[in-house]
């Protein structure tokens, strides 16, 4: 393996990365009108939008740290100065996104974001899809879902209450009975949920899951403590469903548009093991 190479084209992705954040606030910060921010204009601007100095001062940040930002050097900003930036920018949700995304670091206020409540025009969409289709939150509770879904997950989504996948996977008898190979996937489940939730750890309430499921599920613990790390992917998922018997499905899972913490699910009927 040569390292050398690998090192090198690491290297050139962070400085790419470095480049492009640098053009990026540059960018903004010229499109940005000083009366938008109380100052005024003044016959004497030369530069277009807001001077260096002033954008550094709206984010306490010294103005040469700010300039090596915008000249793309290799220089480390916190989350909450970024923040900070992004507020004396004014930059809406898709470009706070968009600038995080550039840094690699985590946006702290994306613990405020809402996911308790989603759009009614999302809510109705998935009402739409024949197959079975699910929406997951940050914690994995069911935030909609469709009818096929329903009689699907006998256990889960026929229940009243939070409607918690990991609370039914390992704490409900009928998903042992429901889901094919359930250790298999159950292993695989809890690897997936701490790659989703590796962003949100803070999170007193998702601390709090973990903990909880840790106590009362053995399999949970011992699956926890392993520290498998999987993204969540697609493939075959096969159902011994107590009324129709052996079902197979293909799982593919989108993001929501707008609310980062919810994954759309949907198991597709088709070609597969059962033929």
């Amino acid at each position: 393996m040569d390292t050398g190479r690998i090192f090198t084209t690491m290297t050139d992705r962070s400085s790419e990365q470095q480049r492009a954040l640098g053009e990026f606030v540059r960018a903004h910060r010229e499109k940005l009108h000083p009366a938008a921010i109380g100052l005024a204009a003044g016959a004497g601007r030369r530069t277009p939008g807001l001077r260096r100095e002033e954008v550094a001062q709206r984010c306490g940040l010294s103005a040469t740290w700010y300039t090596w930002i915008e000249q793309g050097r290799d220089v480390s900003v916190s989350s909450a100065a970024l923040a900070k930036l992004a507020a004396a920018l004014k930059l809406d949700r898709a470009e706070r996104a968009y600038l995080f995304e550039l840094a690699s670091k985590r946006d702290p206020d994306d613990a405020l974001h809402d996911t308790s409540s989603l759009p009614a025009a999302v809510l109705d969409c998935v009402e739409t899809i024949a197959s079975p289709a699910y929406i997951l939150d940050r914690y994995w509770n069911a935030r909609g879902f469709n009818a096929p879904a329903k009689r699907l997950f006998v256990g889960w989504l026929d229940q009243p209450g939070t409607r918690n996948l990991l609370r039914f996977i390992f704490l409900e008898a009928a998903a042992r009975s429901l889901i094919c190979a359930w250790e298999e996937r159950a292993r695989r489940i809890a690897a997936e949920f701490r790659a989703a939730c590796s962003l949100y750890l803070h999170d007193c309430a998702l601390r709090l899951l973990i903990e909880d499921l840790r106590c009362r599920s053995p399999q949970f613990a011992r699956f926890w403590d392993e520290q498998g790390v999987l993204e969540r992917e697609g493939g075959e998922r096969t159902f011994q469903h107590p009324s129709d018997g052996l079902l197979a499905y293909q799982q593919v899972t989108f993001d929501v548009a707008g609310h980062p913490d919810c994954k759309l699910t949907i198991l597709m009927e088709g070609q597969s093991a059962l033929g």
